[in-house]
């Protein structure tokens, strides 16, 4: 019996046949059972590889949409969750895990969003930030303790760009969709309203902070990964910054109902009283003073 009928068999990695379905095979790629050397025959749909067979009828709702039956979720939910413990710098099974188990977290989200004049804004306009719909040259400009001057500076100390942030693929309504692109895409606005580091205990308390002020579950599930800190690591993790990020994230406004793109010129210590969070506590916050002085 075939457990995945929406996809056929293909005969590439030794003898046996493999099922090519893209959300299924994301999950082993690079394991013993699906090598990385193998990795494209198992791309996803619309990538070019002559090798993917899909025979399911259910057309894209967008795209790079992928569709999944209830069964193929529950199969990637549980797959991407087991290889993002094992191994955390697997952004597309950390993403994946946030689709799968995002449930009705989105529909609540999106509701609170269309009771806000600046949620309903950006679910009509749909803005999206990256390299390209970011002027770099005119945030660094912007006079210091300003929110947008705290996020290139952010930028700039941590080595990130805008455009890091994997695309959605498995959520099957356009509108949910762009809530949970939008969530991605954010994620580091959130990083600069506080200071936080990109590592490992910052970014922890930062997932915490999300469950608590947006409700994902996988933000909830990625606190399992304090197992890999050092103890003195976890230790503070549970005891100062996870409370601290459940009363600030549940104290907050919704951060989704905030027009980033609108406050780049906003002292940042307004935004933080405007929005009712405030700071972490010290350690493992980073400089957000220019690196450099004008002449």
């Amino acid at each position: 019996m075939r457990l995945f009928p929406s996809c056929r068999p293909v005969h590439h990695i030794g003898a046996r046949s493999i099922y090519t379905h893209p959300a299924i095979s994301r999950c082993f790629v690079g394991t013993r059972c699906f090598p990385s050397s193998h990795s494209g025959v198992i791309r996803p749909p619309h990538s070019g590889n002559k090798h993917y067979i899909h025979t399911d009828s259910t057309q894209p709702a967008y795209p790079g949409h992928i569709p999944l039956t209830s069964f193929e979720n529950a199969f990637l939910a549980v797959g991407s969750a087991v290889m993002a413990l094992v191994d955390p710098r697997r952004g597309d099974m950390v993403a994946a895990l946030g689709e799968t188990t995002a449930g009705s977290t989105l529909t609540k989200l999106r509701d609170t969003m269309l009771e806000s004049p600046e949620g309903r804004r950006i679910l009509k306009e749909r803005p999206r930030i990256n390299s390209k719909t970011l002027d770099m040259e005119e945030l660094r400009a912007l006079p210091e303790g300003t929110f947008g001057q705290a996020y290139i500076n952010w930028l700039d100390s941590c080595k990130v760009t805008p455009d890091s942030r994997e695309p959605v693929h498995y959520i099957s309504d356009p509108e949910l969709a762009y809530v949970m692109q939008r969530y991605r895409e954010t994620h580091d606005f959130y990083h600069a309203l506080f200071s936080l580091r990109v590592s490992a205990l910052p970014e922890l308390a930062l997932k915490a902070f999300e469950f608590a002020n947006l409700g994902f579950p996988m933000t909830a599930f990625a606190l399992g990964a304090s197992v890999r800190l050092k103890p003195a690591q976890r230790e503070r993790l549970w005891r100062e910054y996870v409370p601290w990020a459940m009363r600030c994230g549940a104290h907050g406004r919704c951060l989704l109902t905030v027009y980033w793109e609108e406050r780049w010129a906003q002292d940042l210590q307004s935004l933080q009283r405007e929005l009712g969070v405030w700071d972490p506590p010290p350690g493992f916050r980073v400089s957000l003073r220019r690196t450099n002085t004008d002449p």
